[in-house]
């Protein structure tokens, strides 16, 4: 979406947020963004304040958790299932959702293996394995 350039996507959520807030016309993809923060108000006072968010770092050895990542995973997990890539992760995702009854949940819960997925990727300097990042999924929701 934004390449590496953190500040940028960064600012593209705030200036979501305010645009939602004041009523501003939104495209598709800030619509999403918009839904997204509406549903982490503990993310709002940081949001609302740029000049705070931009250049923060969120350290996890701090026990903080980065909200740009936790929300861009949302973005991903719902692009997973709107496109249904990789290939049946609609039908999982539906299935937790019929278990669960709350879809922003189910998207947590799957941030789990989709974080996994990643993060082995990155550490082997290879592509996803979407085969195991599905295994991973069938194995949260009991399939």
């Amino acid at each position: 979406m934004f390449g590496s350039d953190r500040n940028q996507m960064r600012r593209f959520f705030t200036e979501t947020w305010r645009k939602a807030r004041e009523g501003e016309v939104l495209i598709p993809l800030e619509q999403i963004i918009a839904g997204i923060i509406q549903q982490h108000p503990e993310y709002h006072a940081l949001i609302e304040a740029p000049e705070n968010a931009l250049d923060k770092d969120f350290l996890p050895d701090g026990g903080e958790t980065n909200p740009f990542l936790h929300m861009g995973m949302h973005i991903s997990l719902q692009e997973q299932v709107g496109t249904d890539r990789p290939a049946g992760i609609r039908a999982l995702y539906n299935k937790a959702v019929s278990k669960v009854g709350d879809d922003h949940e189910v998207e947590h819960q799957l941030m789990e293996c989709l974080g996994k997925m990643l993060w082995e990727a990155q550490r082997a300097n290879r592509a996803p394995d979407e085969k195991a990042y599905l295994t991973c999924v069938k194995q949260l929701i009991g399939k």
